[in-house]
Formats: C-alpha cells, structure tokens, sequence
C-alpha cells in the first residue's frame, strides 16, 4: 500500500563513532572500513565515521572511509573548537560528500558542570563554530548535546542561531535517554514550531537506550515531524546503546499506515549487517534481539507453530526475506557445484569477490567432507571469517594438543610468517586452549592480555561448526577475532590468530605512519 503523503526520513548511521566507542565494541581501521563498505551497501544517507580530533588512529580510519565511500554522505564528529573543525576537515576532504558535525551542550547541567559557560557564551560559540565549519565545508550539521534536558526555547534558539549561521541539519539529542515517546513527540513538535528558520534545515535526532527507549523515542519524534534520525546497527553504542537502525527501519516498513515514511534502505541487507558487526566487534546480538535475533522468526510454541504452518501471517509481522533471511530450503553438500555456492552467496546478501569466492568455495568444500550437509548459518560463518579478518602475518599451518584428566595440558603449534619461515612451539598450560595460546604467544614475542573468549555451536548437531570469539589488549589497544571449525580447539585457534593478525597489521600500520 502506498500513500500519497509519504514522507522520506533519512538514516544517519553512527555504529563507527558513537557506537564503536562503547567499552568491548572497538574495531581496528581496516574492520570500520568493512562496516562502512557494508553501511554504504545497506543504503543509509550518512556514515558517521568517527571523531577525528579523539586520536591518530581515528583521524586516519575516518579519512580512509571519506576517501573510499562514494554513495553516502561522510560525517566526522566536532567540538565547537577550530582545531576540531580544521582536524575533522583533512579528514574529511576528498569525500564525495563530506558532513562536518558540530556539538555542544546546552543543558543547565552540562553547561554549569563540564562546560563552565552561561547561555549566551555557549550560544557565541554555536554560532562562531558553525560559521567557521561552513567556510570549509557545505554540509554542516549542528547537535545540542543533552537537548532534552535543555530549556525547550533556549534550544529554538541555540538551533536558530545555528541554521542562521549556515547548518543544513539541526540534531536534537535525548543523550541519557530520559525522555518518554510522548513527551519526546511533543517537544520535537515545539522545536519545529518555535525554531526560526528550522524551514531551511532538516530536524534530527539522536536517542539514547538507557530507559529501553530510544527505538520508540525516535519513531515519536518522525510523526512529529524528525526529517533524520540517528542510530546505529544492533543498538549499539555507549551504555544501554543508542536507537537501532534495523527497529527503526522496520517499523516504518511495517506501519506504513502510521508513519507514511519510508528510507532508501534495503532491508534484505540488515540481517548481513547485523552479523558482520557481531563479528568485527566480537559482541554477539542477544537471541531475542527484535528484527536480527536468532529467535525473531523462531517459533516453539505448538500453538503458534500450528498457526504458522496454517498462515505465517498468524504470528509473523514482517518475513524473514524482508530482512535478509533465506528461507530457502534447497541443500548444499559435498556435491554442489561453485555455481549453486555463488548463487546462495547472493541470496544471502553476500558480494564477493572472484578471489574470495574461490577461497569460500575450497572452505565449503572441506567443510562439506566434515558435515553431510552445509546450511545458511554455515555459509554466513564461513564468508564473515574470510571478509573481516586482517591480512595474516601468522599463518596456521599445524597444531596438536595432549590432555586428559590424570595429565597435564600440553600443546604444539606450528606458524607460517607472511614473510617466509616457520615456527613451531610447544608450551604447557591449564588446559589445551591455555597451552596453545601461550605457544602463539611465544612465537610472536608479545603477551597480549585475554579480555574476551566466547565459543557457541552455529547450528545444533554433533557436527556443527564450533564459532569462536576473542578479544585481547595490547598497549591500551582492543583487537577481535573470530574463527569457525567443526573443531572447537582449532576455532578458537583461528580466532585467537584473528586477533593477533588484527593487532599484527595495526601495529605495522603505525609504524608505517611515523616513517
């Protein structure tokens, strides 16, 4: 069903900035250009690809994403500070479409606690700051921090000097998640209403989960009248979160018939997002995760199944081929051929390329040998462990472990250099994984600390694939690996070397820079 008053609302994604800062969710520079590849993939209208001023490293992850995305605009995150606008604008300059985003606080709290300004010092500041980011860039967009808890008429006019001054976007922020949807509706109806010039700019928003919120919050505020809101892949980001693109996105597909919106984004592209960010971030989407979970489109329940295979539409909203889940029932195994892989690659999302294919298709094979059939959830662990692992410095060329109740742990491992050359160790431990993760240590002549190792069957079966993820630290630095086997010590030997190669081409990378 269409409708004649559709209105279009734009999708401001913010996984790689407001998102990756959450503690546990960081990602490398090469892992943010995967994700924004992917965002791009998915149709959001903006990337928000960091905060350039923050570090070295994000300065030049975000000029890496600027320079390569072609089909999104590309925003870098600003205090109202010059040297955060002139370092946020060499990042974002060969853009083909560059946003500098501008903020500051404006509620009584933040302004009196961390700012130690008056209104009309912070109101200068918004209007010199936005000024001086217009002269370099066309596309400003301007956040009050803290919005809701602000005086409502002190933001109209923080966003009117603003939109005076030269900003395409004013962003009203709930940024502790405090706000109730229909109060929050009602104040993004009297800031559209009372903003001067807010005709000349797109009103957006940007919602906090703390309350469980933030998907409701910002739905309130596109029926009262929110042209863009912001909000990022799983709901992730610092504390509960922030809004979740894939719930947001989804409501206004379904419920056309309240929000008469729509967004450019290809919703069979969410479910692959959802993933890949899982994988790149090592943090695993809870089951009952609305629209991505794994239990979305599960039913138990003999009453619902019996609706189901009556009617799916007994207890199924949306399908799950709207969002990218295939519930196609064709099998894969041993015998397949490259052409049936390649085409259930793209059913699934997936675009690779020739390269990659050949090396999914020689994994699938072996994979196939091991297991009398091979599934979606198989095909999907095999393509994200290929397409987001760094480049290998240390290759796995062999490995063995010897343990059991009355022995000690003991294990072998033999590495593969990028450069040539072999090493092979054997170290004693508290358990296989202990011994053979120190031996890697050893080889490698560093002893990053474990923060994270989570290991889960992909499917049920004795024969399943066993998915491994890892986090460690080295010099203040996070670094993720995954890995998949139907043998759960060689996954979580893949996925440990995942994270060392992480922090391998990282470290390289820098050292690089400073020659």
């Amino acid at each position: 069903m269409t409708f004649p008053d559709t209105k279009r609302v734009f999708i401001f994604d913010t996984t790689l900035r407001d998102g990756e800062q959450a503690p546990g969710y960081s990602m490398n520079a090469r892992e943010k250009l995967d994700v924004a590849r992917k965002l791009e993939k998915l149709g959001v209208d903006v990337i928000e690809a960091g905060f350039p001023e923050s570090s070295p490293s994000d300065l030049d992850s975000v000029r890496n994403i600027a320079e390569t995305i072609k089909d999104c605009t590309v925003a870098a995150l600003c205090r109202s500070l010059e040297k955060d606008i002139d370092t946020g604008w060499r990042a974002l300059k060969k853009a083909a479409q560059p946003r500098l985003h501008i903020f500051i606080a404006t509620s009584p709290i933040h302004m009196e606690w961390k700012l130690k300004m008056n209104q009309d010092e912070v109101l200068e500041q918004v209007s010199s700051a936005v000024r001086y980011a217009k002269k370099l860039c066309n596309d400003v967009e301007f956040s009050a921090e803290d919005a809701f808890r602000s005086d409502p008429d002190y933001v109209c006019r923080v966003f009117g000097e603003a939109v005076k001054a030269g900003a395409r976007t004013v962003n009203f922020t709930d940024t502790v998640g405090y706000a109730m949807p229909d109060e929050f509706g009602k104040r993004i109806s009297y800031i559209r209403e009372h903003t001067p010039g807010i005709e000349k700019a797109r009103l957006s928003v940007h919602c906090h989960n703390d309350l469980g919120l933030a998907a409701a919050n910002s739905l309130a505020a596109i029926t009262a009248g929110a042209d863009q809101v912001e909000c990022t892949i799983n709901g992730i980001g610092e504390r509960a979160g922030n809004a979740s693109l894939e719930e947001i996105v989804m409501s206004l597909q379904v419920r056309k018939d309240i929000y008469h919106a729509e967004t450019r984004i290809d919703t069979t592209q969410l479910y692959s997002t959802s993933r890949m960010v899982s994988q790149v971030t090592g943090v695993k989407v809870q089951p009952n995760k609305a629209v991505v979970g794994e239990n979305a489109f599960v039913h138990e329940a003999g009453i619902h199944q019996h609706g189901v295979m009556a009617n799916r539409e007994t207890y199924e909203i949306m399908t799950p081929e709207s969002v990218g889940i295939s519930r196609n029932q064709m099998v894969l195994g041993k015998h397949s051929g490259r052409h049936a892989f390649e085409d259930r690659l793209k059913l699934l999302g997936f675009t690779v390329s020739s390269e990659i294919l050949e090396k999914l298709f020689d994994e699938f094979k072996l994979l196939a040998d091991k297991k009398k059939t091979v599934n979606d959830r198989d095909i999907e662990a095999l393509v994200m462990d290929s397409t987001t692992a760094a480049p290998e410095t240390w290759i796995l060329d062999h490995w063995a472990v010897n343990t059991g109740s009355a022995l000690g742990a003991s294990g072998t491992i033999r590495l593969r250099h990028r450069d040539g050359g072999h090493k092979k160790l054997v170290s004693l431990g508290d358990g296989p994984i202990d011994s053979i993760y120190k031996a890697i240590n050893q080889i490698i002549g560093r002893e990053p600390e474990l923060e994270l190792y989570e290991i889960g069957a992909i499917t049920g079966g004795s024969a399943s694939q066993g998915e491994t993820m890892v986090r460690i630290r080295w010099e203040n630095r996070h670094y993720n690996g995954h890995g998949v086997s139907t043998d759960v010590i060689e996954s979580s030997i893949k996925a440990y070397l995942s994270a060392i190669n992480a922090m391998e081409w990282e470290l390289a990378a820098f050292k690089k820079n400073k020659q």
